[in-house]
């Protein structure tokens, strides 16, 4: 066998370790999972794990970082769109794409139920998954938040903006169990996902808007001890 069949052979093995991997950790969680369980899924030699990731930990750690990447690259954070073009226009690109990757069935299938579990039960691999994917989507909606806040704004105010968009869409990933029940669905269509990317923008630009600080009434002694009406 000569060196490019042998390094082809090593290329289909770590894929389907991936692949296997990818199933297993999406169903049972990092902490469940065994190799000897995906190795099984994959066709491969338990120390193929070995070779290829070091040991679990490794290969949770791949995966977990190839399924962000796949999300990323099927719907990128910007789609496409110029850099120059209007903040508005930026926030509803980017909304719509994070809708796509976490309720998109062919990406939330796995990505989403691993990501979901790190969110309860966060590993390791957590760390790398931000500094690498999560962390540049999260700078680039502060970039778009604050240049539709007013000039001056503090960069905690534009954080909190910004958690707050990221908090409306995962509600819908997060909570898919109670929202199928009561409005029974299987999954979201694309009309579906444009009335939510629409809702969605048009609530934040709203909030974002309306960002003016208001004055905060101090509270008086005789107001602390103001008796409750009956």
């Amino acid at each position: 066998m000569d060196e490019s069949t042998e390094s082809g052979g090593h290329a289909v093995t770590r894929t389907a370790l991936l692949e296997a991997a990818a199933d297993v950790f999406a169903d049972v969680g990092f902490q469940n999972a065994t190799i000897r369980e995906i190795c099984q899924k994959a066709g491969a030699n338990v120390a193929a794990v070995n070779y290829h990731f070091r040991d679990k930990e490794g290969l949770y750690s791949e995966v977990l970082r190839v399924q962000g990447r796949l999300a990323q690259s099927r719907f990128p954070s910007n789609a496409g769109l110029a850099d120059d073009a209007p903040a508005e226009q930026r926030l509803e690109v980017f909304i719509r794409s994070f809708l796509q990757r976490v309720l998109s069935e062919e990406i939330a299938n796995r990505h989403g139920r691993m990501m979901a579990r790190e969110m309860v039960e966060p590993t390791a691999a957590l760390d790398q998954l931000v500094r690498q994917i999560i962390q540049p989507q999260a700078n680039q909606l502060h970039e778009i938040v604050g240049s539709l806040l007013p000039a001056g704004t503090p960069p905690e105010t534009v954080r909190l903006h910004s958690l707050s968009i990221v908090g409306q869409i995962l509600f819908y990933a997060h909570c898919r169990p109670v929202l199928s029940r009561l409005e029974p669905r299987s999954a979201y269509d694309f009309i579906e996902l444009d009335q939510l990317t629409q809702h969605i923008t048009r609530f934040s630009l709203a909030a974002l808007r309306d960002s003016s600080p208001t004055p905060t009434r101090r509270r008086t002694a005789s107001s602390s001890r103001r008796p409750i009406s009956r």
